[in-house]
């Protein structure tokens, strides 16, 4: 899957073009094609994790005593973002035979439950762990009686390990009523040959058409009291005479779970064949509830950035441009100095205003991280909006993020160096030493963050903990691919033309009047306008982070994100425009911090989405990580929307002073 996905996104210009000659041509999500089968060809099921939204330690499938196939346990070859999200597939025993439906079929009898086991099979099933089954890339999806509206169904991925009943008894899902979906197609397409041909994969049907392929897998989970003693005998796969052939029953349960008691598992399928086409098979995973809220989030962020740009074109096309033409027509002496004094304070600090911030290498190397996640974050989004990280690959997604991350370090780099050489006008000494900060600051943090974490995820023997040779792999990509590209761009930085002032900066600092207010206080309450146009946006984000909800409507994400960074500059620049007329000539750090505050409130409703939609988090471990991971990303975003910030005050202002005349 991953080398499809793989060679996938490099046809999908070829795909485009045979799609533009050909109006058969079917349009597939990158990186898959439709597999087919034959009738009696043979369908094996895979297994993910154990998941659960309370606790976020997902933990193997076989670390309950569940069972394994004939020929034993294989691990599927997984992608980077894959490893990243926990996701470890292996085989099952779960095997079908294409259009033959079963009746219930016996997998195996485990030994005696031990008290260790019996009691980890407990803690799971408090813990509302789910089993999730893989088929042709499908997750098994489970639908279940609204408890509200009886008539609605809910649906989800997976199906719990098992349920405690009212008395407080345990009781696991042993038997599986399984429905496999298929649709028949009637011929082959050019793209499915292209595709095919590309992964080294056999089609059917090429002259002839025919074949099904899989567009749905449900599953029925059911508590079945099998009688373990008249079972010893039979091998897997044998039809199993129980009350499981008289209809499986969520609602009754009777395996229960207890020390020296075995547990027998046992399955059966049906096909039923659908009208769903293979290019919609994802469908039902990926409709997101509440489409008029994303559309009440986009238009609530267009009022606020339609009414932030009416401010800014106010003061630039009205009062600076008055200011402007009354300080031309008072001229340069004394006289019209003093009568300036009166009219507004950003003139007066014309020779001040391009003066060295406090820590300017600080500033330096904080606004490269910055451009550096808000690149990745752009390119990311583009390619998930336009469909090259589809869920059939899975970490796609994931796997995207972190190339692009390294491959950004030249942007960072050069970022880095071309604003100290700015700040320095033209001054390039000490670049090297810039350089080699911004490719360790944020990259650092995160990888300490991700150390602490991962120390703690292998100590609870959890899957979500990155293997140790993986680990190293980003360790040596952070140092041999990362720095160097790094240190790349700040050699072209240091190499190309600065940006020069437009005035010259005084020897002397000009003293900066006493303020009744502190500037800092604007500056955290500037945050709001940024998080106003995305916390809506943010819940859905979130509850695809931390309770497995799908998150794909990322045509919502990119406009939600063109919108923020509108709305970051456009309150950087307003802000910057306030300190100046007040004659605080030190606008560095406060148009960095006035879009980058928004990382307050992010904190904040990290908390709030704690308290009061994760409040079933279970265990100290489940809150390390949410914290861990929530500092992570509002220290992210501060950078990404600081740097916007940052680069909109300087061009507002670098446009300013050019028009101004002075000796």
């Amino acid at each position: 899957m991953a080398s499809s996905c793989t060679i996938s996104a490099f046809l999908l210009i070829l795909l485009l073009t045979h799609s533009a000659h050909s109006p058969a041509a079917a349009f597939y999500l990158p990186g898959s094609y439709p597999q087919r089968y034959r009738p009696g060809d043979t369908l094996a099921a895979k297994v993910n994790s154990l998941t659960s939204p309370s606790s976020k330690l997902p933990y193997p499938y076989y670390s309950l005593p569940f069972c394994a196939p004939p020929d034993g346990v294989r691990h599927a070859a997984e992608s980077l973002g894959e490893l990243l999200l926990g996701d470890r597939i292996e085989t099952s025993p779960y095997r079908f035979s294409m259009l033959n439906n079963t009746a219930p079929l016996f997998l195996c009898r485990t030994d005696p439950l031990s008290p260790g086991a019996a009691g980890l099979i407990k803690s799971r099933i408090d813990d509302a762990y789910q089993v999730n089954l893989l088929l042709d890339t499908l997750p098994v999806m489970r639908y279940v009686k609204n408890p509200i509206a009886p008539d609605v169904l809910l649906r989800s991925t997976g199906f719990p390990v098992g349920v405690r009943a009212d008395d407080g008894e345990y009781y696991v899902y042993n038997h599986l009523s399984l429905t496999v979906l298929v649709n028949k197609q009637k011929g082959t397409t050019r793209v499915e040959s292209l595709m095919a041909t590309a992964d080294g994969a056999e089609l059917i049907g090429l002259n002839n058409g025919g074949g099904y392929t899989v567009v749905g897998f449900e599953v029925v989970p059911c508590s079945v009291d099998h009688d373990a003693a008249s079972v010893k005998d039979n091998n897997m796969y044998d039809e199993i005479a129980s009350k499981a052939a008289a209809g499986c029953d969520p609602s009754v349960v009777g395996m229960r779970v207890q020390g020296d008691r075995s547990l027998v598992f046992s399955y059966e399928v049906a096909f039923v064949e659908s009208g769903v086409e293979w290019p919609s098979r994802w469908d039902a995973y990926l409709e997101m509830g509440g489409a008029r809220v994303h559309w009440f989030s986009i238009l609530n962020s267009i009022v606020v950035v339609a009414f932030l740009a009416a401010i800014v074109l106010v003061i630039l096309l009205r009062t600076v441009r008055r200011d402007l033409a009354q300080y031309e027509e008072l001229g340069g002496g004394e006289a019209g100095g003093a009568q300036a004094d009166e009219l507004a304070g950003w003139k007066l600090v014309a020779g001040d205003v391009f003066r060295a911030p406090s820590h300017p290498v600080l500033l330096c190397v904080l606004t490269a991280d910055g451009v550096r996640i808000l690149g990745m974050g752009v390119v990311t989004i583009v390619f998930a909006a336009l469909g090259f990280m589809s869920p059939a690959c899975r970490g796609a997604l994931v796997t995207g993020m972190f190339c692009f991350y390294l491959v950004l370090g030249v942007a960072a780099g050069f970022t880095a160096v071309g604003v100290w050489k700015t700040v320095r006008q033209g001054d390039a000494a000490g670049w090297k030493a810039v350089a080699w900060r911004a490719s360790f600051a944020f990259p650092g943090v995160g990888f300490a963050v991700f150390t602490v974490l991962n120390c703690v995820l292998w100590y609870n023997g959890s899957t979500g903990a990155v293997p140790f040779l993986l680990f190293l792999v980003i360790l040596l990509l952070w140092f041999f691919v990362s720095v160097p590209l790094t240190l790349a761009g700040g050699l072209v930085a240091s190499r190309v033309r600065h940006v020069e002032f437009p005035v010259k900066t005084n020897k002397i600092a000009r003293q900066v009047p006493a303020a009744q207010c502190s500037p800092w206080v604007f500056v955290a309450a500037a945050g709001t306008l940024p998080f106003g146009t995305l916390f809506i946006e943010l819940f859905f984000i979130m509850s695809s982070l931390w309770l497995g909800r799908v998150y794909y409507v990322f045509g919502f994400l990119l406009v939600v994100l063109a919108l923020l960074v509108t709305v970051c500059a456009e309150v950087s620049v307003v802000l910057t425009y306030m300190g100046l007329c007040v004659e605080d000539w030190r606008w560095w750090w406060r148009a960095f911090f006035a879009s980058g505050s928004v990382a307050l409130y992010i904190l904040g409703y990290a908390v709030y989405y704690l308290v009061f939609d994760l409040h079933s988090l279970a265990g100290p471990v489940s809150a390390a990580l949410y914290v861990g991971y929530s500092l992570l990303m509002a220290l992210a975003v501060m950078l990404a929307t600081g740097a916007v910030g940052l680069g909109a005050s300087f061009c507002f202002v670098h446009y300013l002073f050019s028009s101004v005349k002075l000796d």
